[in-house]
Formats: structure tokens, sequence, C-alpha cells
């Protein structure tokens, strides 16, 4: 759950005294199954809110609408600061939002909760890395996302260059590359902004499902692009000092098995091809020795080979 999200759910909560999902949704632009499952994540973290079922019920903060938000004790205020405070980084209508909230806290939390907000920073450029910030099409996909407008995409695939409208449903960051997730005439297709050379917001109304929650369809993108990443596999023997930057490689297709005889860790690696394989392994030189996976001992021999012939004795 997004950290601005819950801030605003909060405050609308708090200006309101009680609330529906789909109240929560429409203010906030996303689908009422989303909202629902922020209404609940806000009740099980610990968070007074709690759900007043019928037919006039809602959604309200224990001690109903409160000017100084006193539903939340000093240790919830913490948290959400917490949680929100780092995300406010990169955002400056969030830190506004965080402003007015603490404003509306009780006195006698505000020192706290202020103090929380600073007390993390994330800083996700890698040492030695360049800055990483969001590319310009972001901002002008999330808004079309926002405000439901159809996008004419000039997309450059496998195939070259296509041109498609889209209705967008929601934008990923996952790792430093951002992905659009859209519904089109073959239905729910997922888009590489680096890819993506032109995008035209339309005037045409988009599209979304009632029931999309971008999470749970992320969640079925990734574990579709796992198994694709999953098709070819080796056993290797490796020191066992050097199986967690193996894991680092190889992220979730590095499995440990049964260790050797002579002490050395055994573990599964996998890609999409062996080529893929090889060419994390070439790296390792004899400090991997792959035992099982004969396209990939294949694939070393080849770069192997390639090598010596470019950089051997002449």
């Amino acid at each position: 759950m997004r950290a601005d999200r819950l801030v605003a759910t909060l405050l609308l909560m708090q200006s309101r005294g009680q609330v529906t999902a789909a109240e929560v949704a429409s203010e906030l632009e996303v689908s009422v199954a989303t909202a629902r499952r922020d209404l609940t994540a806000l009740s099980s973290a610990g968070v007074p809110v709690y759900a007043r079922p019928g037919r006039h019920g809602g959604w309200s903060l224990v001690g109903g609408a409160r000017t100084d938000l006193t539903g939340l004790t000093a240790s919830e205020a913490r948290t959400l600061f917490l949680l929100a405070g780092p995300a406010a980084s990169g955002s400056p209508e969030l830190k506004a939002a965080l402003r007015k909230l603490v404003r509306a806290l009780p006195r006698t939390f505000r020192e706290d909760a202020e103090a929380a907000a600073e007390a993390v920073h994330v800083d996700a450029t890698p040492w030695g890395g360049a800055d990483r910030s969001r590319p310009p099409l972001v901002e002008r996909l999330q808004d079309a996302v926002v405000r439901r407008r159809r996008v004419r995409l000039v997309y450059e695939g496998r195939g070259g260059e296509t041109e498609r409208l889209v209705d967008p449903w929601g934008l990923v960051d996952k790792d430093d590359r951002w992905y659009l997730l859209a519904g089109t005439e073959r239905g729910r297709r997922t888009f590489r902004v680096d890819r993506v050379r032109t995008a035209e917001v339309t005037d045409e109304s988009a599209e979304r499902p009632d029931d999309l929650a971008l999470e749970e369809a992320w969640a079925d993108v990734v574990t579709t692009m796992e198994r694709r990443r999953s098709l070819v596999s080796a056993v290797v023997l490796v020191d066992r000092r050097f199986v967690p930057v193996l894991r680092d490689h190889f992220g979730q297709h590095c499995t440990p098995k049964p260790p050797a005889a002579d002490g050395r860790a055994r573990v599964r690696v996998a890609a999409h091809t062996a080529v893929s394989v090889a060419e994390q392994l070439a790296g390792w030189g004899a400090r991997v020795e792959v035992v099982e996976g004969d396209a990939v001992k294949e694939e070393l021999r080849r770069i192997g080979a390639e090598l010596l012939s470019r950089y051997g004795e002449r």
C-alpha cells in the first residue's frame, strides 16, 4: 500500500467522520477492491480504524471525526510517519500532506511524528551508480492512469515499432525499471516504459476492470516472467562463502542442494536460456564448477574458446 494513499485515506476519514470503500475509491481514483484492502490493512496494522456494518455503515476512526486526529495514539502516529517519511523525499505533494497531518495531530504527538518522518532517508542510488530518477514519460502515463484516459503508444518491441491504443491501469517500479500495465484489444499487456517512444494522452475515456487490484495483477505478471526465466538450469559447486554472491546474481533461481563430498556448496541456478546461465557463470572462472547441465557446459566452452581466440598468446 502506497504511503501517500495511506495518508490520504486517513485524512479523508478524519474530514468526513465515516466513509465507505466506494467513497474512498472515488476520491483517490482507485478500485473499490483496492480501497477496501487499504482500509482492512490499516485496521490490521493497529491503526484505530473500524468497520460499521449495515445499510448506513462504513469505516471510521475510533472516536469519530476529530480535528486533531486523536483517534491515533502516539505510537500509531510515529508508525504512520515512519512509513510515509521516506516516501516523501521525492514528492513535494506528499511532503505537504505530511506537514498538514502534523498540524492536525495532538500537540504532544507532533515532536515524535516530525522526528519519525525524518528518521529514515532512502538513497536508491547504488555505490558508483548514477542517480535514479523517474523517466519523463512516467509522469504523463501516471496522469493518464489517474484521469482514466486512453493513451496512444508508439512501442518498440521485438518485432520493431508498433502503434497501440491502450487503457492504462497502473504503473510499477520494479528495481528502477518502470512498467505500464494496460488493457488492450487482446487483454492485459505489460509495457516497459523505456521502450515507449511516444505516449499521446487522448480525450477518450479508458476502461478499467472494477475489481482490478494492481498488486495482484503485477504478482501474476511476475509469476509468469519468473517461470519463463527459469527454463534452463545447471547444478554448480562453489565455495560456501560465495553462495550469497551467487544468490545475488540469480535471485530466486538459486536453490541450495545437499553439499558435495569435498565440502563445497551445491547449488542449482536457472535462467531463460543456457546462454544466459553461462554468461552469468563465465565471470566466475574456476571458482564455479558446473556438474550438471550439458547445454550450459557447451555454452561455457564456446565463451572460453572465444576469449582464448581473442586474448590468448600470439
